[in-house]
């Protein structure tokens, strides 16, 4: 725990890419297993622990510490992990359990136990040694070092190409001792049920008009509608279908009409969406069928699930990712047609000319809705895992904006937890604000302190962490796209709201109303 506690701590104060990768191979070279490939898990944020929770650690600190003490601390620092690392009283000396001891421990004592042991782990470690402990068996570990980059350390500490990682990755489980050992030159590469396993998807960059289109060949390129679903992977074999999401989540319970409906042998990448015969509805509607373990009766008959496939990465049992894109798509359409489906359909390229007409069409949009855009991509390009440069692009419709004012606050994660980062905002509704939207992102490091001490200068309430403030500073909030929405106070749901610009100069009187936000936001929704 101790080498695992140093770790985090390295990585946490180095902003270096180079020097974090070499860092994490030093790691793996002098720990042994299962620690290192658990330490792995935890960074990649693949290890999951269940029975601490926030509100143990916080009632075994309150009962050490002056409750009122704890709470002012709490406030000031605004991470709890950070908060009781540094204000928990040290008793005594002693020897903390190993990485893979801990989690051991932390998985199998009863729940009625687990406070005692966390104790006294917590009455023997240092401050840097409680915040490791706590983050990792809560759930909260951010030391600024992504999935990829941890495999592209691996890659570097066994002298691996980063794709045969990636290849692999969804197919191994922590504490991936057989990574380690064909990494160390133990034993050969481990092998992957392709049937089975998720495979990392290929990612495209925004499009940089200025810098892309000059530099690019409309002929040698593909479009695509973007479609406003979510992307998925569907791997279909011997009758057994599974959904998993863009990280790798398996959402196949949550989708039965989908997976019971598939038929063939594959492995294909499109993008999951609802609505009857293939007439995609808004992404609200999707919306109401995402995070549930299993769907509701009426919405399977409501809001029917379809794929659009755009790509295909295994034709039965042969894997043709390295195909270029235009025989990928070649081989899809005469699978579709090889295997009638009911739920799955090709995602069809658009035809243009050049970059001028495409840019029309995008405007423009397509008869069957639901598209946020246009894809490029290369016809020539293999498909490759990850986001590789030139390949393939996304160029989104212009975002929608409209004024709102503050109304709440609350304190960020990870190197924002010192500052008031997430905002709800809202608009006029007769002489009273309604709620429309949260954002967390949009501003420079600048307007962040800015917004923190408005925020901590015009504070009129508290409710726990967050703060209401005084109703006087409008932002201007970009968004994707408004749906009417039952569920929210206001009747709207934005998708994807970021603050684009801090209007300290508009007075929040002049904020416009939300019925005729609705009339122009909906309207314009079509």
């Amino acid at each position: 725990m101790k080498r695992f506690a140093a770790l985090l701590e390295t990585l946490i104060l180095t902003p270096s890419r180079n020097r974090k990768i070499a860092t994490l191979q030093g790691y793996f070279a002098a720990v042994p297993d299962p620690d290192r490939g658990l330490a792995v898990a935890a960074i990649t944020r693949d290890l999951t622990l269940h029975h601490v929770k926030p509100a143990l650690l916080r009632g075994l600190t309150e009962s050490r510490v002056d409750p009122v003490l704890f709470n002012l601390s709490y406030d000031y620092v605004g991470d709890l992990a950070e908060t009781v690392a540094l204000i928990w009283p040290r008793q005594r000396g002693g020897v903390l359990p190993t990485l893979g001891d801990f989690v051991a421990a932390v998985e199998s004592l009863p729940k009625d136990h687990i406070a005692d042991q966390v104790a006294a782990w917590l009455d023997i470690a240092t401050p840097n040694e409680r915040r490791a402990m706590i983050k990792l068996a809560t759930g909260g570990l951010r030391v600024g070092v992504s999935a990829r980059l941890a495999k592209t350390a691996l890659a570097a500490y066994g002298g691996q190409p980063l794709a045969e990682i990636e290849h692999i990755w969804h197919g191994l489980k922590p504490p991936y001792d057989a990574l380690f050992a064909w990494l160390d030159g133990r034993a050969a590469r481990p092998e992957v049920d392709h049937t089975r396993t998720f495979h990392p998807m290929m990612l495209a960059h925004p499009i940089d008009l200025a810098r892309d289109l000059a530099a690019m060949a409309p002929g040698d390129f593909q479009a695509e509608w973007k479609w406003d679903g979510i992307r998925v992977q569907v791997i279909t074999y011997g009758g057994d279908t599974r959904v998993f999401s863009r990280t790798g989540d398996d959402i196949t319970r949550a989708f039965p009409d989908l997976a019971d409906s598939v038929r063939g042998a594959a492995v294909l990448d499109g993008e999951l969406l609802v609505g009857a015969d293939f007439q995609p509805l808004d992404f609200n509607c999707l919306q109401q069928r995402l995070n549930r373990k299993t769907p509701l009766k009426s919405h399977l008959s409501t809001y029917p699930a379809f794929v659009r496939a755009y790509d295909m990465l295994f034709d039965g049992d042969e894997d043709i990712r390295a195909l270029p894109l235009v025989a990928r798509r070649r081989r899809l359409a005469a699978w579709l047609t090889a295997n009638s489906q009911s739920r799955i359909d090709l995602s069809a390229a658009v035809r243009f000319a050049d970059w001028d007409h495409l840019a029309v069409l995008r405007a423009t949009g397509t008869n069957s809705g639901g598209h946020e855009g246009l894809m490029l991509k290369r016809a020539d390009s293999a498909y490759v895992a990850g986001r590789p440069k030139g390949l393939w692009f996304k160029w989104k419709r212009d975002p929608k904006v409209v004024d709102a004012v503050i109304m709440y606050a609350q304190r960020g994660h990870g190197k924002r937890s010192s500052y008031y980062s997430d905002f709800t905002f809202g608009v006029w509704r007769d002489d009273v604000l309604v709620p429309i939207g949260k954002a967390y992102s949009g501003f420079t490091d600048v307007e962040l302190g800015r917004l923190d001490k408005f925020v901590r200068s015009n504070t009129v309430a508290r409710f726990g962490p967050v703060r209401e403030v005084a109703k006087t500073l409008v932002v201007e909030v970009a968004f994707d796209s408004a749906h009417a929405s039952p569920r929210h106070k206001s009747g709207i749901a934005l998708r994807f709201p970021r603050i684009s610009r801090i209007r300290w100069d508009k007075p929040a009187g002049e904020v416009e109303s939300l019925a005729a936000i609705k009339a122009q936001l909906l309207a314009a929704e079509g």
